[in-house]
């Protein structure tokens, strides 16, 4: 019997696009010959995801979970709403974002990961759900954040099932509160991280390179009224704080009240709560962002 190296698998599933065990599986039934494993995985359906790759998947899923002080969030795409209400796939979001919780964010580690109950790999188990239901998948993007003390609390919006939907969210929040005030508050305000999609933490968090880019645009358009330097320096640094009231997070007004400010809502938490509580981290995906649909 041939040798089924790691670089003849390799090739077969470049061909096919099937998965690593199934590849090997396919080699070791034709006793290594490439062309004959070509010509086994398509008689089983399994080299279909191959021809499904090009197309562009837009829809799909996020799944947001925390456990205690760790939080992931999730997105893995299809091609149609259709499929992301399919419970095969929805259920694989699910044990993606749980993986995402246990062992990080980093994808190629996910995709490398046992897949729960298969002997695949997350990746292998992508690709058997492509051959299967017959749409174009990915897994996007992953983010798991954690808060040293205090809670991470997650958020999904219009939820299909527990923890996925179109869009979700998760605030790490830092304190020696009780866990009942962190959830509330946290929720809220992964909610408001939801709708209001903040680029920044707080205010220190802006790179001085997005800053000096947003000055000299602001600049230049002051420039155009003809007004004096003095005054143009006054106006930049007016419209500079609503770059930040449109972009940090800490700094927009709360959806909630549509008044207050985020980082005062906080303020009060704590206060209500009798303990100190900061604001540490988030994370928001929404399905389909920065994909160029046809």
């Amino acid at each position: 019997m041939a040798e089924i190296t790691a670089a003849l698998v390799k090739e077969l599933r470049e061909k096919t696009g099937a998965g690593m065990m199934d590849c090997k599986r396919a080699l070791a039934e034709v006793a290594g010959d490439l062309e004959q494993a070509v010509d086994w995985l398509r008689k089983k359906g399994l080299s279909a995801a191959a021809k499904k790759a090009g197309r562009v998947a837009a829809e799909g899923l996020v799944g947001a979970a925390a456990d205690d002080r760790a939080g992931a969030i999730v997105e893995v795409n299809c091609e149609t709403d259709f499929v992301a209400r399919n419970e095969a796939f929805q259920g694989f979001v699910k044990a993606v974002t749980a993986l995402a919780l246990a062992k990080g964010d980093d994808l190629e580690t996910l995709k490398a990961a046992p897949y729960p109950g298969t002997g695949r790999t997350v990746a292998d188990e992508l690709t058997h759900l492509i051959a299967t239901i017959g749409e174009n998948m990915a897994l996007r993007r992953a983010k798991r954040i954690t808060a040293v003390t205090g809670a991470v609390v997650p958020y999904v919006h219009s939820a299909l099932a527990p923890g996925i939907g179109k869009m979700g969210a998760l605030v790490a929040l830092e304190s020696g509160a009780s866990a009942d005030a962190l959830t509330a508050v946290g929720k809220q305000l992964a909610m408001h991280v939801a709708a209001a999609s903040p680029t920044y933490l707080d205010t220190a968090s802006v790179d001085k390179a997005t800053l000096d880019r947003e000055r000299e645009i602001l600049r230049d358009r002051a420039r155009q009224s003809g007004k004096p330097d003095a005054i143009i320096a006054k106006i930049v640094e007016g419209q500079l704080r609503k770059f930040y009231e449109e972009s940090v997070l800490l700094e927009q007004v709360y959806v909630i009240d549509g008044e207050s400010r985020v980082g005062k809502v906080v303020e009060a938490a704590a206060k209500a709560a009798g303990a100190p509580i900061r604001l540490a981290g988030y994370a928001r995906f929404k399905v389909g962002e920065g994909i160029e649909k046809a």
